[in-house]
């Protein structure tokens, strides 16, 4: 069965997400939490997605807003993150994919990021979704864990209403019950079917937000499996957070993938999506 066709967002100039290509992979760690740390993975990732023929969107926050306690490290700032992330661009040749918390922060984050991100807490906040469309870059909104994947097109519409059809969807888990996320893998269908590429994020979706209390837990060993569910599917990219040491990682440590097991959760992902693509 073909898989229906959706527009292709051109990253950067560089390569497309959608159009029934080769999955794109948005990774990197949650958050930059130095420069040393960020450039090794950075040059890490382009080399394992180099030798796997994957084209490569380098992804870690300047800020995490939303964490689960008043104590949990939040990363370098919007000023010296944005220099760190300037210099893997640079340096790595690589496209950029950052989050946003606030209207304010599009403009500025535009400059060096390529992919603006609206976290799922935000997917429904009007004002950020216009401020981030209006910067002309391609938008990545992850499906808030409270909203149906059909509930995804009102998010569509707030970013086209200002010219800017450069849209990827994010599914990252629906909330079920406390502490807990579940995936619709019918989810990807119906949010593919609005027309738009889209993205699954294999980290988030196997978080358990709060589940320790003062910080998320999660089940790292169910990554490789809901990856390879979703692209049987048929997404456009994969979202994950990768980390050289995650359980020593600032944010997210239960759910962030090894570096060292990157390539081997890719590669038989890589096999299903020529099947199902007919690369």
């Amino acid at each position: 069965m073909t898989l229906p066709l959706v527009e292709k967002i051109n990253i950067a100039d560089c390569f497309a997400i959608g159009g029934n290509g080769r999955f794109v992979l948005l990774a990197g760690p949650c958050v930059i939490e130095d420069e040393k740390t960020t450039l090794t993975t950075a040059e890490s990732l382009k080399r394992i997605c180099e030798r796997l023929g994957l084209n490569l969107v380098f992804k870690s926050s300047f800020d995490k807003a939303n964490r689960s306690s008043l104590s949990s490290a939040r990363g370098v700032g919007l000023e010296q993150g944005l220099k760190v992330l300037q210099r893997v661009k640079t340096e790595f040749d690589l496209p950029i994919v950052t989050d946003v918390h606030e209207a304010w922060q599009c403009g500025e984050v535009a400059e060096v990021a390529d992919v603006v991100q609206i976290p799922a807490f935000l997917a429904r906040q009007t004002d950020l979704l216009v401020a981030a469309a209006r910067t002309n870059r391609v938008v990545n909104v992850k499906k808030g864990q409270f909203m149906a994947p059909w509930d995804m097109k009102n998010v569509v519409e707030k970013i086209r209403s200002v010219g800017n059809d450069k849209v990827l969807l994010c599914e990252r888990g629906t909330t079920f019950g406390y502490n807990n996320l579940v995936v619709d893998m019918t989810g990807l269908l119906d949010m593919r079917s609005l027309g738009v590429p889209v993205v699954f994020d294999a980290t988030h979706s196997v978080q358990k937000p709060s589940g320790q209390g003062d910080c998320s837990g999660g089940n790292r060993a169910a990554i490789p499996y809901l990856l390879r569910a979703a692209v049987a599917v048929g997404v456009d990219a994969v979202f994950a957070e990768v980390h050289p040491n995650p359980d020593k990682a600032f944010s997210d440590a239960a759910s962030q993938l090894p570096l060292a097991s990157l390539e081997e959760v890719l590669k038989p992902a890589i096999e299903i999506d020529s099947l199902v693509k007919g690369l």
